[in-house]
């Protein structure tokens, strides 16, 4: 097998009609493995739970083996979601204090996504994208059980409502998907501040033609020349 390496960029902002970015990152590029987690909109301290997600995340023991690695970052989201649920329940409110989480490890020719939640990973290859994790929300189980088109999804009343985060509930599962990564692959993972308002092909297109920080300054202005109304974070990494 070839060795490998990696090139990363990453973005956030805070987009223009919120007032604070409750969107989070972390970028391990050095052992493989980057995280972007959205505290959940509407909720109270979605930016302490996003912070949280990352630096749980930042502070992951070194492994270099991708089953361990992902294993640990699980067991960090199951720690950080008992962690949330208790602040939350401290705070004599109903509401939750959550995020939604999606991480990529990558090793040895293979690459792992971990996720809950409506962020999503993304593998662009010979410039065709395809979406690596799956939305934990309302729409896609409707779409999911036939009940609602794809298209219609995009825009339907209730876009925003997850089924799954850290935090939003006593028992947290995080979902896995893996495939082989090779030299000149590029993964994207994102916020749905970018998702939902730049189309899959449109993403492979900016991403696959440019240089990495242009592509990721691009996919931004694109995002702010849309409106922006909820906060934006990417990164971009490219197998080298």
């Amino acid at each position: 097998m070839q060795f490998v390496t990696f090139e990363c960029v990453s973005r956030t902002h805070v987009g223009l009609r919120r007032k604070v970015n409750e969107d989070a990152l972390a970028v391990r590029t050095d052992r493989g493995l980057w995280a972007v987690a959205d505290g959940m909109g509407g909720h109270d301290a979605g930016d302490v739970a996003s912070a949280k997600v990352a630096d749980a995340l930042l502070r992951l023991p070194t492994s270099y083996l991708l089953d361990d690695l992902v294993n640990n970052a699980v067991a960090a989201m199951q720690s950080v979601n008992r962690e949330l649920v208790e602040l939350a329940g401290s705070t004599g409110s109903s509401r939750a204090i959550g995020s939604t989480v999606v991480g990529l490890a990558i090793a040895n020719g293979e690459y792992r996504c971990f996720w809950a939640g409506d962020s999503r990973a993304y593998r662009i290859r010979d410039g065709i994208i395809a979406q690596l994790s799956r939305d934990h929300s309302l729409v896609q189980d409707l779409v999911d059980a036939g009940m609602l088109d794809s298209k219609e999804a995009e825009h339907h009343p209730n876009a925003n409502i997850i089924t799954r985060a850290v935090g939003a509930n006593g028992e947290l599962t995080i979902d896995t998907a893996s495939g082989d990564a090779h030299r000149g692959d590029l993964f994207l993972l994102a916020s749905d501040g970018l998702t939902r308002l730049v189309r899959d092909e449109e993403l492979a297109a900016v991403i696959a033609s440019r240089p990495l920080e242009a592509a990721a300054d691009t996919l931004v202005d694109m995002v702010l020349a849309r409106g922006a109304p909820d906060n934006v974070t990417l990164i971009i990494t490219r197998l080298t």
